[in-house]
């Protein structure tokens, strides 16, 4: 009997720490034919997270730039690009940031949430106003 109780409370303990999987490390991303597309680093500095593009797969598009994007990063390679920032710890997802498409140029409000089902699995929501859109990455670690 004490060992069962046991096991239940194992199991109950690593099931409920398997949805508070970190978020950070590197993360595949696919294009829109579900292709992988590049991989991003996503890592913490100073309470918030970012995202960084760390190696693009396809290599005659390693030097591509961001011909579309504004500002800061116009014109600036894709590979090395910062291209989520500003996300803050909610419960058991990162809100209030922003995420920049670089093949569009575009930049969307996001959040990121390790998937319920699947702690290998990132949830990506861009929004535009009422509207969104997710996507989900792959852990590549």
């Amino acid at each position: 009997m004490k060992l069962r109780l046991l096991n239940i409370i194992i199991f109950c303990f690593f099931g409920l720490t398997s949805n508070c999987q970190e978020v950070t490390g590197k993360w595949t991303n696919f294009n829109e034919n579900g292709e992988p597309n590049s991989i991003i680093r996503i890592y913490e500095k100073n309470g918030e997270i970012y995202g960084e593009v760390e190696r693009i797969l396809r290599e005659e598009d390693r030097n591509r730039v961001c011909t579309k994007c504004e500002g800061d990063l116009k014109n600036k390679p894709i590979e090395g690009m910062t291209v989520m920032w500003g996300l803050e710890k909610n419960g058991d997802e990162y809100v209030d940031g922003n995420v920049v498409d670089p093949k569009t140029g575009k930049e969307y409000r996001c959040k990121i949430w390790i998937d319920d089902e699947n702690p290998d699995v990132l949830n990506v929501r861009g929004y535009v106003s009422l509207f969104y859109k997710t996507r989900t990455w792959e852990r590549a670690e």
